[in-house]
């Protein structure tokens, strides 16, 4: 809706030209496509962006491309599409990518437009946040088309995002797990209740109708919360040409430095484990940053540059795709912000409900009681059990132990891990459907994604039954000619695409649950075989 604006001309073109030479749609628009796109980078290169990282003088810019000293553009199709590779071998903590301040896109920059500065700074719009601000501004300078400065930049923007905000009813019950629907919701409802608050800002800018729906709401606050760049001078931050090529990379093991600590501390022994000094884990820790909620970066502003400079995270060889890291997320935040999830994140975790009585035993915050991905009980979780499975008249004379990540005995680990399994299971069982049948509607959806014959869609669909049926139903899709065969069209491929990334999510999230399950029951099954072996050489 957004991009017609933009590019009605451009379909037109692409007809005419598909007549003339005999090509396929689809061919002649990814040819258009890296056509357009090399204007882009000529564009950027021409306003000084760069991945030269010596004196410019030396090495001059490229009148052709703003890359080729470091990086290049590149598809990665299992791993975040088109996006940046290196053309060298590149060392960690170099500067592969500068992007002057002049070419950002802020609010400052957007609001030196007259009309639209003059309505901005009216005090009746004073309530508006920056972020809403900033999505008005942009929506408005789509408006322009062709005669937007950015028009460059704009037109390579994504047309949807599959955030949670543009999840249907049907989507969101897709996802299962009540934590995760209500997470959907208010992600919904706080879209809607954004976008209403900026109608009178928008009606008065005379937008155009196809800028003033919630769908175009949608796509401009998803550009913001996906690709704005922190700044120092606007907390909306700022969208960032070519910068926003980079695909993400989830912090590993250095993001865990908490846990690594812990476990390293957490002996197999049934011996005091605390700290030598007779300091326990919690003083310990207390002195540390907050490495779990610290959001990390991989580049930010450099005001004696004037330029928003990117740098490597780690060592690249030649040829390998370029990273960035955005923060530490779940993949439900990665869905929530970003659109998207990872098959392998680990950073994700799962929560299971505790009694409101075992909070009181630890000081650990709630938000640091879970399962990791891999199955594994985080440290703070596994203390706040040890703890609440020991007899009350116990718990003060041991609580230095727990902290110090001790087992207290056998018996005491036993009881912890059985509790944890059997509410797994329970958490399995009270879900409407089991990971097989998840998987298994999985592999129809990537079949339906990859038809050769988008009309046999609603056959598809169909005789699949249950949840695909539902599908067809709740997603009242465009049918045929001959009124029984379903469209493949933009809509139904994205109402599709949202369907596919939940049931990955809550196929991801039963199979951290399986694997706690797994982990329980084989560190049961080892600390019984240590206790029996135990007992007999007494």
């Amino acid at each position: 809706m957004i991009y017609s604006i933009l590019n009605s001309r451009i379909r037109a073109s692409f007809a005419v030209l598909q007549r003339s030479s005999g090509q396929t749609k689809k061919e002649m628009e990814d040819a258009g496509q890296d056509e357009g796109f090399e204007r882009f980078l000529k564009w950027a290169a021409n306003l000084g962006i760069s991945d030269c990282t010596t004196n410019l003088s030396l090495h001059p810019q490229s009148p052709t491309s703003c890359l080729g000293h470091s990086l290049t553009v590149s598809h990665f199709p299992d791993a975040g599409g088109r996006g940046l590779a290196a053309v060298r071998d590149i060392k960690k903590g170099e500067l592969v990518l500068r992007v002057p301040k002049s070419v950002l896109i802020t609010r400052d920059s957007l609001l030196k437009d007259d009309k639209l500065c003059s309505f901005v700074n009216n005090n009746i719009y004073s309530s508006l946040s920056p972020t809403q601000i900033l999505a008005v501004c942009l929506l408005y300078e789509m408006g322009k088309g062709k005669s937007s400065w950015w028009y460059p930049y704009l037109i390579h923007l994504p047309r949807s995002y599959d955030v949670l905000a543009s999840f249907s009813e049907f989507e969101m019950q897709a996802l299962q797990v009540d934590d995760a629907i209500w997470t959907a919701e208010k992600a919904v409802s706080k879209a809607k209740s954004e976008w209403k608050e900026a109608n009178s800002l928008m009606d008065g800018l005379k937008l155009k109708p196809q800028l003033l729906t919630f769908r175009a709401w949608i796509w401009a606050s998803a550009t913001i919360s996906s690709r704005a760049l922190h700044i120092p001078w606007d907390e909306a931050g700022c969208l960032c040409p070519v910068g926003d090529l980079f695909n993400y990379a989830a912090p590993g093991e250095e993001s865990n430095d908490l846990e690594n600590v812990v476990h390293l501390m957490n002996a197999s022994s049934l011996e005091d484990t605390s700290l030598s000094n007779g300091e326990t884990t919690d003083d310990f820790i207390g002195d540390q940053p907050d490495t779990g909620l610290e959001r990390l970066t991989d580049g930010g502003f450099d005001e004696n540059m004037a330029a928003y400079c990117f740098y490597a995270r780690k060592n690249y060889k030649k040829g390998s795709q370029v990273l960035l890291g955005y923060g530490t997320y779940t993949n439900l935040e990665l869905l929530e912000h970003y659109g998207f999830l990872l098959n392998e994140n680990p950073n994700d975790k799962v929560f299971i409900p505790l009694e409101p009585s075992m909070y009181s035993f630890i000081s650990w915050p709630k938000v640091s009681m879970y399962i990791h991905q891999d199955g594994k009980p985080s440290f703070a979780l596994l203390s706040a059990l040890r703890l609440w499975a020991t007899p009350p008249n116990q718990r003060r004379s041991i609580s230095h132990l727990v902290y110090s990540g001790s087992r207290l005995s056998v018996y005491n680990e036993i009881s912890v891990l059985k509790w944890i399994s059997k509410n797994c299971a329970m958490i399995l069982s009270n879900l409407p459907t089991v990971i097989e049948e998840d998987s298994l509607l999985l592999s129809t959806i990537n079949k339906i994604e990859n038809l050769d014959k988008p009309t046999e869609l609603g056959k598809m669909l169909c005789a699949s039954g249950g949840e695909a049926r539902a599908f067809v139903e709740a997603s009242d899709l465009q049918k045929g000619k001959n009124g029984s065969e379903l469209l493949f069209s933009g809509k139904t491929k994205r109402a599709i695409e949202r369907w596919k990334l939940a049931v990955q999510w809550r196929i991801s999230y039963k199979k951290t649950l399986i694997d706690c399950i797994s982990y329980c029951s084989v560190t049961i099954n080892s600390l019984s075989s240590q206790n029996f072996l135990a007992m007999r050489t007494k």
